[in-house]
């Protein structure tokens, strides 16, 4: 079985299928070979682009904060809150153990 090398760039679909145990059958074997290879001629046609004066970036698309700016607010007193506690110690709430 042939595997991928640098040189020739050629993946062969039925040893990637092998490894991966899929069964292709004939058809599916010669179309995903074919598709492969068009994604592989792509990609050369990309590397051959001059991409120098591009700047790196993380996204494709700019990414901006939807999120509200984080401003304080006034809330609920202290003795308000505790009074819908429904167990209490010390001014805080009281929870049941869930550790052992």
């Amino acid at each position: 079985m042939a595997k991928y090398t640098e040189s020739t760039e050629h993946i062969d679909v039925s040893y990637v299928a092998h490894l991966a145990r899929l069964k292709l059958t004939p058809e599916e074997t010669v179309l995903y070979q074919s598709q492969l290879e068009q994604i592989l001629d792509y990609v050369k046609e990309l590397q051959e682009l001059d991409v120098r004066e591009v700047p790196p970036m993380a996204h494709p698309r700019p990414v901006n904060n939807v999120f509200r700016a984080d401003e304080g607010a006034p809330s609920l007193p202290h003795e308000r809150v505790m009074d819908n506690a429904p167990a209490q110690r010390d001014d805080q709430f009281l929870v049941p153990k869930i550790v052992e």
